[in-house]
């Protein structure tokens, strides 16, 4: 019976190369001269720390360029809130977004049930599974899938006939 996986997921490597080429191009940047602004990750959290809201909006920017650059969807970078730090400086959390969560999955589900494709959908973990007797059947909901406006980037892997 053929199958396939739909899972969300970041390479962290590629991550760290973006950061990496990202500090290297605000150490060279006329703009970020004398400043203190730095980027970080830790694990799958990383904390921008800025001098005022300008630099944290440039930063945002180079953040979503490097991303392309290394083929990281930007829809994997879920920003927290605007902290203040001491004086204007300005600190954000954004978390690196791995797996597909409970609210998703039901979301994903029910566009796959209301959609009266012949598979069955299950979820695994943070993975969901979905089965069905054709290829054809699976390549639709492949399809129908990409369509829908989800701020998550998904991943179609382990197609098996």
């Amino acid at each position: 019976m053929p199958s396939f996986d739909i899972v969300s997921k970041t390479d962290l490597e590629e991550v760290d190369n973006a950061l990496a080429n990202m500090t290297r191009e605000m150490s060279q940047r006329y703009d970020f001269k004398n400043s203190t602004s730095r980027i970080e990750r830790n694990g799958a959290e990383i904390t921008i720390n800025a001098d005022d809201e300008l630099k944290l909006k440039q930063m945002h920017e180079l953040l979503q360029g490097h991303f392309a650059r290394r083929k990281i969807e930007v829809g994997v970078i879920d920003y927290k809130t605007l902290e203040k730090a001491a004086g204007q400086a300005v600190r954000q959390k954004a978390l690196i977004r791995q797996g597909i969560d409970r609210e998703l999955a039901k979301r994903l589900v029910k566009e796959v049930k209301d959609g009266k494709f012949k598979v069955q959908i299950s979820v695994q973990g943070d993975e969901l599974r979905v089965s069905g007797k054709k290829r054809d059947d699976l390549q639709a909901v492949i399809q129908h899938l990409k369509g829908l406006s989800v701020e998550q980037p998904l991943q179609y892997i382990n197609f098996r006939d």
